[in-house]
């Protein structure tokens, strides 16, 4: 079976991105440490893969298993933590644990000093205020730091190029009025805004992402209004136009093609924004709900405890490292798109 063919053009834009060599290794890095966080649970967990118990298999990390099954007392979920469970389960069978074995949000009763707690062999990057796992919580909140970024990059390129291909496409009062709503929109001071509304309702993950939403699809309608200008009075619109083609047909199958080569490279730059504003917004305590594993909240206590720097070090060095390897990527799809690198 043959593979996927690729046009002149679109092999043109791979060997571009390829040529930035250091934008190519971040792609795979990101994706590397993505897919990573993605199965934080199978990375971070207080409760074991795979226990195996008087000749039974049991797989606690996607199931429930009641406490009476391990010679408990009680018909709740088993605390694989509790010295009684874990000893009665090694002695009739053995336990196979994840590489760390808290969750994001598992406190840690068993530390010899007081909390924030240093780096230990249990605690890789120590633990924060509350006696929970910083590591387990750099992987969760770094999960839920690219899900949010992704989405709200797909959901504002989505709204920004519908908006700008009717700008541009239809052109005159359209136009004239979509411009005039964009500035005055553009104009509101978005931060404050969702300081305000997040006194008035408690904000969740989609509650946040709905808000964001409102103020981010604008960076994208500049350049989308731009090509449908130009392109709108070429020959190939012309001549679909005189085929009978209906607009929608023609904005969407002949020119949005041709303006979202300018589109997709503000994609990752878009992505770094929206990660630095939901890091913005927890560090300010406006963002996630209490207890939500968040690299905002990280850096919140970092500052209210200087004296344990590996709270700020672990989310400085997590925020620096996605934000940077996102950054090299943005400028790889640039340079692919760029139609004066041969």
């Amino acid at each position: 079976m043959s593979g996927i063919q690729l046009t002149p053009i679109q092999q043109r834009r791979l060997q571009n991105f390829k040529a930035n060599r250091r934008g190519y290794w971040s792609l795979w890095l990101f994706l590397i440490l993505f897919l990573l966080s993605l199965g934080a649970e199978l990375v971070a967990n207080d409760r074991p893969l795979m226990v195996s118990y008087q000749g039974e298999h049991y797989f606690p990390v996607v199931e429930t298993v009641p406490e009476e099954t391990f010679g408990g007392f009680l018909p709740t979920e088993a605390d694989y933590r509790d010295p009684f469970i874990r000893d009665e389960i090694e002695a009739n069978g053995w336990i196979l644990w994840p590489p760390i074995r808290f969750s994001y949000d598992t406190i840690n009763y068993n530390l010899d000093v007081p909390s924030p707690a240093p780096p230990s062999a249990e605690n890789w990057l120590g633990t924060d205020d509350q006696g929970r796992d910083v590591a387990a919580r750099v992987i969760y909140g770094f999960r839920i730091s690219v899900l949010f970024g992704l989405i709200l990059t797909l959901l504002s390129c989505l709204v920004g190029v519908v908006v700008g291909a009717i700008q541009g496409f239809y052109g005159g009062k359209v136009d004239l009025l979509g411009q005039r709503f964009i500035e005055i929109w553009s104009g509101l001071p978005a931060l404050y805004l969702l300081i305000i509304l997040s006194s008035i309702v408690q904000p969740n993950f989609w509650w946040l992402l709905g808000i964001m939403l409102l103020f981010s699809w604008m960076g994208l309608v500049d350049v989308v209004r731009a090509e449908f200008l130009r392109a709108r009075n070429f020959e190939y619109v012309r001549a679909a136009r005189a085929l009978g083609l209906g607009n929608r047909m023609i904005m969407f199958r002949h020119i949005l093609p041709n303006a979202m080569v300018a589109t997709l490279t503000f994609l990752p730059f878009i992505l770094t924004g929206a990660i630095t504003g939901l890091t913005s917004l927890d560090f300010l305590g406006f963002g996630l709900p209490s207890g939500s594993p968040s690299l905002g909240e990280l850096i919140a206590q970092g500052k209210s405890n200087l004296h344990a720097p590996w709270l700020g070090i672990s989310a400085f060095v997590s925020l620096s490292l996605m934000l940077t390897l996102l950054v090299f990527v943005g400028e790889a799809v640039r340079d692919a798109f760029d139609p004066r690198k041969a």
